[in-house]
């Protein structure tokens, strides 16, 4: 028997009473889920944040509606009973899951929120046999699809076009500078760096081997050393770049992806086969670096073509013309 399934009850075998503090407990919950998003997007987009303040005004008015009709039909005390001593009960994921995910993953969180009680209440109606067990769950997911207009009215109210235009550019930047711009710093490292040591120890010892072991060091230990520095050496405070940790891990990642990238081919035995495909990897792997330096630093095309082939070969052509030598 699995530890802690065992004592759930089933949502069928709850009383009328249970259902209804069931439902008052759920919209505590996600009242105070809208709270905190609202702390967190406070700083930089107050108008977001309105809504959601908005939205928890909303659950705690239901809150109290459902608790006075608690008390109209079964008196002051509330039975103890929470989503997670129903099986199959919808869940909430946790707020530091979400809150760390940006402006538009929140916001999306909250429709599913919405969506998620409407569409439960619902079925759990459409399967109620005693009539006021069906009218008090039909009453509840026209409060939650209320929810979802309420909502979008707040939005219309608080998010007028260049609020949103202002938030949705901020989030845009911010996503920029603490992933894209590390994570491309760290592509370019991995790819353009281990091409040296890497085609170097190809070339002189032509052994797959002991090329692949090289290319596994270089981009293992370039990645941590990379991920390291670029937390260590902001902590985004003062320069808006975000946690330095997030910064860290996305440099040291693809650090360790753009070495390993043209590592990898000499897996294969055959020498000549292994550096020909190392090659078309390097290959794509320039590409990638022009393409993103293009999307998100709005970089010309010919000049980060130009700046990536031009590192490239002069790179790959030190390492070849060391490991002939």
């Amino acid at each position: 028997m699995i530890p802690g399934f065992a004592d759930r009850r089933r949502f069928n075998d709850l009383s009328e009473q249970e259902i209804l503090a069931l439902a008052i407990s759920s919209e505590e919950d996600d009242a105070r889920i809208y709270r905190a998003y609202a702390d967190k997007l406070r700083p930089e987009y107050p108008a977001s944040a309105a809504v959601f303040d908005g939205m928890a005004v909303e659950e705690n008015e239901h809150r109290r509606r459902l608790i006075d009709l608690h008390v109209a039909r079964f008196g002051d005390v509330i039975p103890l009973i929470r989503r997670e001593h129903v099986a199959g009960f919808y869940a909430r994921r946790p707020v530091w899951l979400v809150e760390n995910l940006g402006l538009e993953r929140i916001r999306d969180e909250a429709t599913r929120m919405e969506r998620d009680a409407q569409r439960f209440y619902e079925l759990a109606a459409s399967h109620a046999r005693d009539a006021a067990t069906r009218k008090l769950l039909g009453d509840l997911a026209a409060a939650e699809a209320g929810h979802s207009d309420k909502a979008a009215s707040l939005a219309a109210t608080h998010l007028d076009g260049d609020a949103k235009s202002t938030e949705e550019s901020a989030a845009y930047r911010q996503f920029v500078l603490t992933w894209v711009q590390p994570g491309l710093a760290g592509l370019m490292d991995g790819s353009v760096s281990t091409l040296a040591p890497i085609f170097a120890v190809a070339f002189a010892t032509q052994d797959t081997w002991t090329t692949f072991l090289v290319g596994l060091a270089a981009s293992v230990g370039a990645g941590i050393s990379m991920g390291f520095t670029e937390a260590a050496s902001d902590d985004g405070k003062i320069s808006g770049r975000g946690s330095p940790y997030k910064r860290g891990l996305a440099a040291g990642v693809m650090t360790t992806i753009g070495g390993l990238g043209h590592a990898l081919p000499y897996l294969i035995t055959d020498f000549w086969t292994a550096t020909s495909v190392a090659l078309i990897v390097v290959v794509v792997e320039l590409w990638a670096i022009a393409w993103i330096q293009n999307k998100y630093m709005q970089t010309p095309w010919g000049r980060a073509i130009f700046q990536v082939v031009l590192g490239g070969a002069l790179v790959f052509a030190a390492g070849a013309l060391i490991g002939s030598g």
